[in-house]
């Protein structure tokens, strides 16, 4: 039932946005003031009511459908908790603005004379660091992962003296270039609609998640690299130093990692864009890097004959 705890107050949010809509609407000037600057709360933007009214409305059952989905497929991971939490917290703050936009709209004849006092932002923020809080307490302990799946023998490639090797495979993610797609749209949708600052930040959002949807994954005698298909320079090193031992494994992203992508776990972390085979580094701290691709034991192999010729020297 978590998923539902998480989509509940963005209902919430949505049935309370709708109520006060309702009952002060004949009361409202058109257009009205809806942005304001952070020197004294002036207003510099407008939306007619009808716009503001569909576009919360809109954006809150998106991000509940959004979360509510997301955590029904990590529900047993570590961090949903938090992820709730996040939820909860994300619903009150956008509910709670939206309703008070309203309610200072309310009899005003000029909305050019609306004005948000920072004090009510304050209660605003206040009031979702309570609700986040509430949603951690509600969402309970995270259950612990169940035990990592055996990892294979340490293998060796044989390699003749003198003789070097190198390995590489490029792996992808047709679901995160999807969510890298979605961002650059909403960047696109909201920086069209004049707030700048979002959509700069869903536009860097979307570069980022597009950059880690195909990486080319390279073993050879400098030890693990991991870059983007789209920028050939390694946005992720290992050198053989900082590694115990190469292994591989079978992965599943969601019962070990939680989710797709560039994860970090306790005791792991990694790239995992798909289930299947996966690279699995255990480093001189005692944690794990874990890379899902083709053909890992080959490149598990590989780095462990170059790690022997490493010590040996």
């Amino acid at each position: 039932m978590r998923n539902w705890l998480a989509a509940f107050p963005f209902i919430a949010a949505i049935a309370t946005i709708a109520g006060v809509y309702a009952g002060v609407s004949g009361r409202l000037p058109e257009p009205l003031g809806t942005h304001f600057n952070g020197t004294g709360g002036h207003i510099d933007g407008y939306t007619s009511a009808h716009g503001f009214l569909t576009w919360n409305l809109v954006e809150l059952l998106v991000l509940g459908i959004v979360l509510g989905v997301f955590v029904y497929l990590r529900r047993t991971a570590p961090g949903t908790r938090w992820v709730i939490a996040l939820g909860w917290g994300l619903a009150a703050a956008f509910g709670y603005l939206s309703c008070v936009t309203l309610l200072i709209n309310v009899d005003v004849t000029d909305a050019a004379d609306v004005r948000l006092p920072l004090w009510r932002v304050a209660v605003g923020l206040a009031g979702a660091l309570l609700c986040g809080a509430l949603g951690w307490l509600l969402a309970g302990p995270d259950r612990r992962p169940s035990d990592r799946r055996p990892a294979g023998h340490a293998e060796r490639l044989a390699l003749g003296r003198g003789e070097t090797a190198g390995w590489s495979r490029s792996v992808g993610s047709p679901l995160v270039a999807a969510l890298a797609v979605v961002t650059l749209c909403a960047a696109l949708v909201i920086g069209f609609l004049g707030d700048r600052l979002v959509a700069g930040s869903l536009l860097v959002a979307a570069v980022v998640i597009g950059a880690i949807a195909s990486v080319r994954v390279t073993v050879d005698r400098r030890g693990l690299a991991l870059a983007s298909t789209l920028v050939p320079y390694p946005f992720r090193r290992i050198p053989l130093d900082r590694v115990e031992e190469a292994t591989s494994r079978r992965v599943d992203p969601l019962t070990d990692f939680g989710g797709w992508g560039y994860r970090t776990c306790p005791g792991r972390s990694g790239l995992v864009l798909r289930s299947g085979d996966g690279l699995v580094l255990r480093l001189t701290n005692g944690r794990e890097f874990v890379v899902t691709v083709d053909d890992a034991a080959t490149a598990a192999a590989l780095f462990n004959t170059c790690l022997d010729r490493a010590r040996e020297q």
